[in-house]
């Protein structure tokens, strides 16, 4: 078995087992792998756990800085069924909507909810499809794929 060389790591002051729990319920290839107590260090806990098969570490340990939208997790969708399906599973319980396909989960973690090609879409090489593109994008909320797409190839209808 080999190590990870870079695996996201996150840092509650005290939800690190919920956020793990809630986090694997939404996405499938998602399981809890570990918690383990760390008895040295009071109430700390590590969880170990995976996400579409990728590993991620979150521990428990009061005093944690708070979450903000310099770190995000993306989510690549391949249709609106996705991006609606995980945009609702993130906001429940507290979450909040934000602009342009981010959003904060109840644990104050950002998450971007975007169709698999608007990075194709912003950075094509016909500056005027991506402007359209990046404009519709400035429009939204949650991604609409269909009215993004539209605007990306020049159809009004």
């Amino acid at each position: 078995m080999t190590v990870q060389k870079i695996t996201p790591f996150l840092w509650y002051s005290n939800e690190a087992e919920e956020a793990a729990a809630f986090y694997t319920n939404i996405f499938p290839d998602s399981r809890i792998v570990r918690v383990t107590a760390v008895p040295s260090a009071g109430s700390t806990k590590v969880v170990e756990f995976e996400l579409f098969g990728q590993p991620f570490i979150a521990m428990s340990s009061g005093g944690a800085d708070t979450f903000n939208h310099s770190v995000s997790l993306l989510v690549n969708c391949a249709d609106q069924a996705e991006v609606d399906r995980y945009w609702d599973a993130l906001l429940e319980g507290g979450g909040s909507p934000e602009a342009c396909g981010w959003l904060k989960d109840r644990f104050g973690v950002s998450w971007q909810i975007a169709p698999d090609d608007v990075i194709r879409m912003m950075g094509d090489p016909d500056p005027e499809k991506a402007r359209r593109a990046a404009e519709a994008m400035m429009k939204m909320v949650k991604f609409d794929i269909a009215t993004l797409r539209s605007a990306f190839s020049g159809s009004t209808g």
